[in-house]
């Protein structure tokens, strides 16, 4: 398959800059950014005048259900809902059947990836009350980091011993990422919603009980451990405005070539939806954390705006629709979003609350740079050529005929987006055309420059 093209007239956007060039791809690379480039015999040329260039999204958290609960979601279907959303690159979490909690389980999730996944791939480590040596044990190269889960979890994943938890953090030999709530109020806090609606709780129960003063307590712990021991920290999906005077403003890499030791992150529902959702969407919307208040919505995004918070990822996580249907105590968590992420993240700019340099730099550098991916996340000569055309203008409405998902539907159907995804292209090859994936098309493994 050809990886040889030549993009001209595009607006690239890239670094905090945007400006019209030529881009031109060699062998899965990007070899040349400049103006007026001509064609060489044997590329293809694609005319991208109106349209905005991006590097592709690195989807830093996903959980695409493989082994074990492939019934709702695998790889095959999951990667390919990606290159339909612009997402180049995914870090899948570890909460599976069996959970990733040694060198072979993750080795193993990296052999199955590389025969079905249409985009690039990497896998976490997992943390559990009693896998600490396998943790000490791993070679930072191999995944970008360790997922603990401070707060409810499947399985052996909820590391709630305080000796193992401080091991974790003194020991960890790649960064540590966190799930952070706290179980104790979450079970204390369910138990009464229990006693009032019996089986019949509420959907908008659900920020109440998997409550703001939950998230904060485990945020604080997890903060402090990594104070304790200078510890590489990145929070997931922060859901509050009360968790965000925690974290800094400003850039993830400073001038002096420092990084920030502790970084935060949130997801594309929390800037899409609000608590006012529940009585429309129900449980489709229920995840851990919760969405929460509009108000929340609003100070999670000025916050993605300053830099407070550093990544925007999805939590991408697909059920049936038959299990989301079950009452409160039986639904699941977890909404499928690759899919859309990127128009989703983009309607923020189109509302003047973000910058499109902004988003770029949350979805694509951020990640490449927290992670330390090698040579991809940014539109740069000699790096993958991972790569997404937008058009800003054609509006695209969703609807569930065209979910990718194995799940077969999305929190967004019925929504129109003022953006649309033309073009995704990974390693230089076009896996996504508009309309269509290629099924030809396989990812690589991400490396990790450590």
């Amino acid at each position: 398959m050809s990886t040889d093209w030549l993009i001209k007239n595009a607006e690239l956007v890239n670094e905090g800059r945007r400006f019209h060039a030529d881009l031109r791809v060699k062998n899965g690379r990007i070899e040349t950014i400049a103006g007026d480039l001509d064609s060489r015999p044997g590329e293809q040329v694609m005319d991208a005048s109106g349209l905005w260039l991006l590097p592709g999204m690195i989807d830093d958290q996903v959980h695409f259900r493989e082994p074990g609960m492939s019934h709702k979601a695998d790889i095959r279907h999951e990667s390919r809902a990606c290159a339909a959303g612009g997402v180049t690159s995914f870090m899948d979490m570890p909460n599976t059947r069996p959970p990733t909690l040694d060198r072979a389980a993750l080795e193993a999730k990296y052999a199955h990836a590389a025969e079905g996944s249409a985009v690039n791939y990497a896998y976490y480590m997992g943390a559990s009350n009693d896998n600490l040596e396998a943790i000490r044990a791993i070679d930072p190269r191999t995944t970008p980091g360790v997922k603990v889960f401070m707060g409810a979890s499947t399985g052996n994943m909820l590391v709630d011993d305080p000796e193992t938890l401080d091991g974790i953090f003194r020991d960890c030999p790649t960064p540590i990422i966190t799930h952070c709530e706290d179980t104790p109020m979450i079970d204390a806090l369910h138990a009464l919603a229990r006693e009032k609606y019996g089986e019949d709780i509420p959907a908008r129960e659900h920020p109440l009980i998997r409550s703001r003063e939950a998230c904060i307590k485990s945020t604080r712990l997890a903060i402090s451990l990594a104070q304790k021991h200078g510890t590489r920290l990145h929070v997931l999906h922060i859901s509050t405005a009360d968790e965000l005077v925690l974290f800094q403003p400003g850039p993830l890499r400073r001038q002096d070539g420092s990084r920030k030791q502790i970084t935060a992150e949130t997801c594309v529902h929390f800037l899409h939806f609000d608590d006012r959702d529940y009585e429309r969407l129900g449980f489709l919307i229920k995840c851990n954390p919760a969405i929460k208040t509009a108000a929340d919505r609003e100070a999670i995004t000025r916050a993605l705006a300053e830099g407070r918070i550093d990544v925007l990822a999805t939590d991408h996580a697909p059920h049936l629709l038959e299990e989301k249907a079950q009452k409160y105590d039986k639904a699941p968590s977890g909404l499928p979003l690759v899919q859309f992420v990127l128009q989703a993240a983009l309607q923020r700019v189109f509302e003047g609350k973000l910058t499109l340099e902004r988003v770029v730099e949350a979805v694509a550098h951020a990640p490449a740079a927290l992670f330390d991916v090698k040579e991809r996340g940014y539109l740069r000569e000699g790096y993958a050529a991972d790569l997404v055309l937008v058009d800003p203008n054609k509006p695209h409405t969703v609807t569930r005929a065209e979910v990718l998902s194995k799940c077969g539907w999305s929190p967004f159907e019925g929504e129109t987006f003022s953006s649309s995804i033309v073009s995704t292209f990974v390693n230089g090859q076009r896996v996504w055309d508009g309309s269509t994936v290629d099924d030809g098309i396989r990812g690589q493994r991400l490396a990790f420059d450590r």
